[in-house]
């Protein structure tokens, strides 16, 4: 009995002291920036046109790097793994450590049941948080971080009862939660911002009121423009939703110009080694005329970091999504692309700047899986010995700032949008994550290393 009273002792007062010592250190904060789709490829393509080939990205200065598999299992049976993922089962990873399958929102594969995730933890245990995004704030990957849903796309309560997704088992009247942009509103996140006022402008599924207003019972302070946002009370929780969708892209390809198919010549169909093949006209990238007063990333992360550090001696977790790498992947538009790696690149800045003022921060910075824009040759390298090769698919050859040009191709199908890739995304971090970060991880274990440094 005394030797149990005498261990008992032992331990709380090593669990104490443990505490103690945490506590002295300070707020401890996570930020997590994901860049959808953004492969080695686009990081590449993006970084020869913006700093040119021997210049560098704030990413290439980061003092770690790993390389992260992305995980996803089929549905029926989560026991078989699939090799591509889309952006609801790869965030459902990151935010649960849990691998699911296509489609789910923090729920898991077959049985359909809710996953706590890293958000969800961090307000049990006191933390802040927040979620930045370019998409609405009810896609797929910041859904990932806040709701639990069985399928990505039940995004505002009309989607509950129409007939184009199955969308039952979370209808409020089968007992379920609603839709993804009720559950946002009625979140304890203390900031929320980016695009979607569709989703909120509805009534909710069991009332007449609009999704907005349920939020802004729930002590959302709501901002639809970018004034609004800079002039936004830091001390008050934030919803922003600053587009009907999702936000425009800050560059666009010349006169809204996308990728294009080359055009063989008549002998050319007849074999590839015959007559000659067309490429289309190299394009310059713009700015998007849409995007002109749409908040950055940049300035809504500032924002976010300013509202959820704000005499919080705590810390917090804030995961910010640079959406449309991936979205204008999917519409072959290279310059849209470019410019939110862009946008990224410089949120970044801004998010190591503050980490820099506030010690025990970690940056994280990934990609949710890779995507179709590949770097290929502007002319074939067999132009040169006569024959007429060319790529398969849609290609683009953008002119460079350095005068060069550089191709661009798009082949994963030929229909209206190009699908994922499956190879492993990079993933970078500051000097806080020596020690936590692994030279090759898997999704489920960028999970553990958030968790872990906030010792939840």
């Amino acid at each position: 009995m005394y030797r149990l009273i005498i261990k008992n002792t032992i331990l709380m007062l090593f669990f104490a002291q443990f505490s103690v010592g945490f506590a002295s250190e300070g707020p401890r904060n996570v930020v997590l920036i994901i860049g959808d789709g953004m492969d080695d490829h686009q990081i590449t393509i993006a970084r020869n046109y913006l700093k040119g080939v021997t210049g560098r990205l704030t990413l290439d200065d980061m003092p770690i790097r790993s390389s992260v598999q992305v995980l996803t299992v089929d549905n029926t049976d989560p026991s078989r793994y699939l090799y591509v993922a889309d952006s609801a089962n790869s965030g459902t990873a990151m935010s649960t450590g849990v691998v699911t399958s296509r489609g789910r929102i923090a729920t898991s594969a077959r049985q359909d049941k809710d996953i706590p995730t890293i958000v969800e933890l961090a307000q049990q245990a006191g933390f802040r948080t927040g979620i930045v995004t370019t998409a609405t704030v009810t896609d797929a990957t910041p859904a990932t971080f806040a709701a639990h849903i069985s399928m990505r796309f039940c995004e505002n309560p009309q989607e509950m009862v129409s007939d184009r997704y199955d969308c039952s088992s979370d209808k409020k009247a089968n007992g379920g939660p609603g839709s993804i942009s009720e559950q946002l509103a009625v979140s304890k996140l203390n900031v929320l911002l980016g695009g979607g006022r569709e989703h909120f402008a509805m009534n909710v599924e069991d009332g007449d009121d609009t999704v907005e207003n349920l939020a802004r019972k729930n002590g959302f302070m709501v901002v639809h423009t970018k004034q609004e946002l800079v002039d936004s009370d830091p001390s008050k929780k934030l919803l922003g939703l600053f587009a009907e969708n999702h936000l425009p892209t800050k560059m666009r390809g010349e006169n809204g110009r996308v990728a294009e198919q080359p055009d063989p010549s008549f002998l050319n169909g007849i074999h590839w080694s015959l007559g000659e093949v067309e490429l289309p006209e190299p394009m310059s990238c713009e700015d998007n005329p849409d995007y002109k007063s749409t908040p950055s990333i940049q300035l809504m992360t500032r924002k976010a970091l300013e509202n959820l550090s704000l005499d919080n001696d705590i810390g917090f977790f804030l995961m910010v999504e640079s959406a449309s790498i991936d979205k204008q992947s999917h519409l072959r538009n290279p310059c849209g692309s470019i410019g939110e790696l862009d946008q990224l690149d410089k949120t970044l800045a801004s998010v190591l700047a503050f980490a820099d003022t506030h010690p025990h921060t970690l940056v994280l910075v990934t990609a949710d899986h890779a995507q179709a824009a590949q770097l290929v040759p502007a002319t074939s390298l067999f132009s040169g010995v006569g024959v007429p090769v060319y790529t398969p698919g849609r290609m683009v050859r953008i002119k460079m700032p350095d005068g060069g040009i550089m191709g661009v191709n798009y082949a994963t199908n030929e229909v209206f949008a190009e699908e994922h890739t499956g190879g492993t995304v990079p993933l970078y971090a500051n000097e806080s994550g020596r020690g936590l970060v692994k030279t090759y991880m898997t999704q489920p274990e960028v999970f553990e290393v958030m968790r872990s440094f906030l010792g939840l």
